[in-house]
Formats: C-alpha cells, sequence, structure tokens
C-alpha cells in the first residue's frame, strides 16, 4: 500500500476483529480508504519530508497485511483521537502486536456529544463551527499530540474514524507549527472530499452500532447531513479564520495550553526538508 494514494475498501475482509467487550459483534477488517502521508506539502520554498506525520481514518480493523506494510515503512507510533466509546468497541487492533507506542489523545468525550437529535442539518459551516470549539476545548491534547510528532523516533499515524474531522483538525494545527500556508492546509483537508463515499462504507460498521447503542439512528443522521453539498474546504476555512480572528495566531489556543517554541522548533527541524 502507498500512503501517498488511499487504498480502495476491501470486497473481502480477510478476517474480522471481534469488538474487546464479547457481546459476539465482529467488525470486519479493511485496508484505509483515506491514509496518506503529509509529506509533499509545502512550506515556503521547501516541503515537509515523508516519513514523519501520517493521517488516516481508523487503524484499528486493518488486516495484518496492512498493519505489516505501515510498520515495515518506518511507523513507530500511533495517536488515537478517538472518544473512549470508540476505543472500547475496537481496542488497538492489530498494531498492538508490533512494538508501535500507541497514545490515546481523545478530542472529543464522547462522539454522541456531537450529535443533537433536534439539530439542524449539519453542513460545512457548522462542521467548521464544531472545530472551533475542538481546538480551544481540546488545547492540551492537541499539544501532546504535536510533541509526539516533534520527538518520536520515526513515523507517526494519527487517525479517528473517518481521518476528516479530528484529523483533519491535528493535521491543521501540525501543518501551522510547520509554517504551511492556509491554502496549502486547506488543500490538503480537501483531499478528503473524494474519499467519503469509500469512508462511511467502511465506518458504518462501527459507528452505526456505536450510536444506536447512544439512542440515535445512524441512518436518519446520515440523511440530516448536507456534507455533500459544494466544497469541504468551507470548514477548514471557518476554523483557521475563526481562530486568527479570536486570537491573533491560529496557534494561539495551542500555545497558552503549553505549545513552546522549542517544541515547534524540533517539529520543523524533523520535518522540513
Amino acid at each position: 500500500m502507498n500512503p501517498a494514494s488511499p487504498a480502495p475498501v476491501a470486497q473481502a475482509p480477510a478476517a474480522t476483529l471481534p469488538a474487546p467487550h464479547g457481546n459476539g459483534a465482529v467488525i470486519p477488517r479493511s485496508e484505509p480508504v483515506n491514509l496518506r502521508d503529509l509529506g509533499g506539502i509545502r512550506s515556503g520554498a521547501v516541503a515537509v519530508q515523508r516519513g514523519v506525520a501520517i493521517r488516516a481514518d481508523d487503524l484499528s480493523y486493518i488486516t495484518d497485511e496492512i498493519a505489516d506494510l505501515l510498520v515495515t515503512g518506518g511507523l513507530a507510533a500511533v495517536i488515537d483521537l478517538r472518544s473512549p466509546g470508540e476505543v472500547g468497541l475496537t481496542g488497538r487492533g492489530p498494531l498492538a502486536a508490533h512494538a508501535v507506542a500507541y497514545h490515546h489523545l481523545p478530542l472529543m468525550g464522547d462522539i454522541g456529544a456531537s450529535v443533537d437529535s433536534e439539530a439542524p442539518v449539519l453542513t460545512h459551516e457548522v462542521m467548521g463551527e464544531m472545530y472551533v470549539g475542538m481546538v480551544e476545548r481540546a488545547a492540551p491534547m492537541l499539544v501532546t499530540a504535536l510533541n509526539i510528532i516533534a520527538y518520536t523516533p520515526g513515523a507517526t499515524a494519527f487517525h479517528c474514524a473517518a481521518g476528516r474531522d479530528r484529523t483533519g483538525v491535528l493535521a491543521a494545527m501540525l501543518l501551522l507549527a510547520l509554517g504551511v500556508s492556509d491554502e496549502e492546509i486547506i488543500a490538503d483537508y480537501a483531499k478528503t472530499g473524494p474519499n467519503m463515499p469509500a469512508i462511511q462504507q467502511r465506518t458504518s460498521a462501527v459507528v452505526g452500532p456505536l450510536l444506536l447503542g447512544m439512542g440515535f439512528d445512524y441512518e436518519e443522521l446520515m440523511r440530516r447531513t448536507r456534507l455533500d453539498d459544494g466544497p469541504m474546504d468551507v470548514s477548514m476555512r471557518i476554523l483557521i479564520d475563526r481562530l486568527r480572528g479570536r486570537y491573533g495566531s491560529a496557534l494561539a489556543p495551542l500555545q497558552s495550553a503549553g505549545l513552546s517554541d522549542a517544541t515547534i522548533a524540533r517539529l520543523r527541524e524533523r520535518a522540513i526538508a
């Protein structure tokens, strides 16, 4: 698998992953469909190096073959941005069998907390405002994540469920710290757009039962979304503009939570070619 390009949805998963709580549920193992190395993104006249930071959709139910490929390719650490409920459903998955550091840094306490059955339709604008709140509330987690990436002697992969929202927020904070322009950050975020049908297919086996257990109808929620309407770059543009407008710098909430100049310098030393 080439981390620079998403893999197709596996039509016939090689195996299933039993849910950790022993409730009889099984989760089909499959290749990630929204995985990419952030290497190659421009930061001024230079580029981010490959093999430092990889963003992905859920890595907890990948196949053994994909886990082997990631480790062979230099993966040294995983940052899991999912909620405790999501982690409780699937565990760490096949990467737990490898010498890969694992860090659970949930950017929200419960995915159900972000779901309001009475809320209006979910749009790119609504997502952008949600990202702003995520940065403000979870700044300490994001600072920890950036320190992990800065000091891990190898590649760090970070993921949530879809590799879009929580993963997109961390990717944006990392790229901001590396001095990448707003337009490059927004362009990276928007690369997830074409992958959304495959992402929804892959994650439904996990997210559907999880939401159902919280009293939400997954299919009804999907009908209330408008995330297929128009370009998704709106969400990331709102995040960056709102943070800069409120604080003067989009990184200010993280700096207030402990992001140091030394960590930013270390990130640039590692990641800027």
